[in-house]
């Protein structure tokens, strides 16, 4: 509805400015920052006074004349604002229609054909095997999963993939470190490995070893440490039953096929293909010391080394292998990758040389990068073996969560706690813009007031308990006079989710939810929903509708909703 209105407006301006002589390319409105204002504003008459001269509020109130001539049925009111914005009042009828809309639409609410027909895969989380998994990749894993899903909202076909480094030193750090303390952890036996790597000379010597062992043995040379192999198969296969666990506590995770992602990418697998590439394609890459470069000077980029001078592959020509092993196993129209933002340099680089073996594989890439995710505590290392695991985050928040529902009646069931723990962390990660660091402040996050994940679930659980206690309440029929804030608000959702999945940036959803959740409590807190008049039916209908956009744009942020707080 809120589309085909949209273009209704722009296109009487068009034909009121067409009136008049006049003409522009594009029309753009948006939402007053003020409800009073109207639902709908147009700067055009000031655009058009600045280039061609004129008054622009004359020239406003003129548009604004032909405008009311016409009788759009789904605009109440027009007028101009200040030195000559158009604000556009929609009308009663339209708002009780779109309440229809939503109950009508159910969990399809909010969907939009942006993406139709097109194939998209979302490369996402990549933790290392042999590592633990730690807050940062819990961040890239919220940010992706939501990504996702709003690109799945858009009508594209999603598939899911990670990529995972199951060569280098930090699994030779980890053997070393599990051979000399066969009891502990992987996580542990990596922190270990890593430390005395720097410290010791004989440790780094030995490490170098199992790296170029192990390397040897994927790439077909053969080893005879049997044991060793065995070891890492059996490291790797731990690894990924954890980072399972993880996924499915996440909500990545396809009860179909058992698995968190569709598809699994390794170095191992990626290394060869970007080795044969680039000695392929010697008129992109040449020879510097006994390695293999790639030299970025014409495109402002640094120079980077492909192949070192063992002739193993580096992590760019790992992306380069990785960019066609994707397209083999499942083409795509799009292929989105979303890391840290430490490598975007390195990304850079690494599409400018795509660019030049395969044009048309390098336009479909789309690199996101993101802040750091941060303790008030400070920075982790995951070189050092210094890190925050993703379980003890989100065990403490739990912890803390618990405490906060000890005040509380009911729901302290350890499934809703942690259901409002990890939604305490998702929402503190995904309200931000893209790039941004975080620093986690556990104490904001855990709140039910406010600007939290808890608010939010909040807000969706109340709703969900009025609803339960009054039956039906599917009847738009007895519409009260007066359009409230909320209704303002509701028929908005789709456009958010389309900017969103446009953008891929998820805070839009976060930051409607919250004035959305704000503006629900304050009519919850001065109006009663059920009661014996006339306009009780539509009330009911208000808050399904309410409770139906807050489900839905939860999901999208991967935050499940406790039916109970």
């Amino acid at each position: 509805m809120a589309a085909m209105i949209v273009e209704k407006i722009k296109q009487s301006i068009m034909e009121a400015l067409k009136s008049l002589g006049l003409s522009i390319p594009d029309i753009y409105l948006e939402h007053p920052a003020d409800i009073l204002h109207g639902d709908y504003a147009s700067n055009v008459a000031l655009v058009l006074a600045k280039s061609q001269g004129g008054n622009p509020r004359e020239l406003a109130e003129k548009v604004v004349r032909y405008i009311v001539q016409q009788q759009l049925e789904e605009v109440e009111k027009v007028d101009v604002a200040g030195a000559g914005f158009i604000n556009f009042f929609l009308s009663r009828d339209f708002f009780a229609g779109n309440v229809r809309k939503i109950l009508e639409s159910g969990e399809e609410w909010g969907k939009n054909k942006m993406l139709l027909g097109k194939k998209v895969m979302v490369e996402y989380t990549d933790p290392n095997p042999f590592k633990e998994f730690h807050i940062g990749h819990l961040m890239s894993n919220a940010i992706g999963e939501s990504i996702a899903r709003l690109i799945e909202f858009s009508g594209a076909e999603v598939k899911r993939a990670s990529y995972q480094g199951d060569v280098g030193l930090h699994v030779a750090k980890a053997l070393w470190g599990k051979m000399k303390k066969p009891n502990v952890k992987w996580g542990e036996a990596y922190g270990w490995g890593a430390a005395k790597y720097e410290e010791e000379e004989e440790a780094k010597k030995e490490i170098r070893e199992i790296n170029k062992e192990i390397y040897e043995s994927l790439y077909g040379k053969g080893s005879k440490k049997k044991d060793l192999l065995e070891l890492y198969s059996e490291g790797k296969a731990e690894s990924f039953r954890e980072f399972e666990k993880i996924y499915k506590k996440l909500g990545t995770f396809n009860e179909k096929t058992g698995t968190g992602f569709d598809y699994y990418y390794f170095e191992s697998y990626s290394g060869v293909y970007g080795k044969r590439i680039v000695e392929e394609h010697p008129e992109v890459f040449e020879q510097s010391e006994g390695a293999i470069v790639f030299r970025g000077g014409k495109e402002g980029l640094h120079t980077r080394v492909f192949l070192n001078s063992e002739g193993l592959p580096t992590y760019e020509a790992k992306e380069i292998g990785l960019a066609f092993l994707k397209e083999e196993r499942h083409p795509a129209d799009i292929f989105v990758s979303i890391t840290g933002n430490e490598i975007v340099e390195y990304f850079k680089v690494v599409l400018a040389a795509l660019r030049r073996i395969n044009a048309k594989l390098a336009e479909k890439i789309v690199h996101i990068p993101h802040g750091m995710l941060r303790l008030p505590s400070g920075k982790m290392s995951s070189r050092t073996g210094d890190i925050v695991t993703a379980e003890s985050l989100i065990d403490e928040v739990s912890k803390r969560v618990k405490e906060k529902m000890s005040e509380r009646a009911t729901g302290k069931e350890q499934e809703t706690i942690e259901a409002i723990a990890i939604g305490a962390i998702k929402y503190s990660i995904l309200k931000q813009g893209m790039g941004s660091d975080i620093v986690f402040d556990f104490e904001k996050s855990v709140s039910f007031e406010g600007d939290s994940g808890p608010y939010l679930q909040y807000a969706a659980t109340r709703a969900h308990s009025i609803l339960g206690r009054a039956g039906s309440a599917d009847n738009v029929e007895r519409v009260p006079k007066e359009v409230i804030e909320i209704e303002r608000l509701l028929y908005r959702f789709p456009e958010i989710v389309e900017r969103a999945a446009r953008e891929y940036e998820p805070h839009y959803v976060a930051t409607f939810l919250t004035e959305l959740a704000g503006t629900f409590n304050s009519w919850y807190a001065k109006e009663k929903i059920i009661d014996d008049t006339p306009e009780s039916p539509y009330k009911l209908a208000l808050t399904k509708a309410f409770h139906q956009t807050m489900m839905n744009g939860l999901f999208l942020l991967g935050i499940k909703t406790p039916e109970r707080m």
